[in-house]
């Protein structure tokens, strides 16, 4: 659900308000009052995993994947060749 700052037209504090796109805030959580709430420009909230180095180019993420991955096919491979009657 989106967040959005609002500012109170009776008391003049700002608050964060959790909302779908389509509502408004009315009421004002600090004076109580139904007021003209100013909606006011919000910063996007961005999370960037720590996990990713973001300087890596993609193809080279990818390889790494791909890499880790078929040692981890290989060792399936053997595990079943292990247990197929020949």
């Amino acid at each position: 659900m989106p967040r959005y700052r609002y500012k109170c037209g009776t008391c003049g504090e700002t608050q964060m308000i959790f909302h779908l796109i389509n509502e408004t805030a009315i009421a004002c959580r600090f004076c109580d009052k139904p007021t003209q709430m100013k909606k006011l420009l919000t910063t996007p909230n961005i999370i960037v995993d720590a996990a990713h180095d973001l300087e890596r180019e993609v193809g080279d993420l990818t390889n790494e994947y791909i890499d880790a991955n078929r040692s981890i096919l290989e060792q399936q491979k053997t595990k079943r060749e292990e247990y197929e009657p020949s």
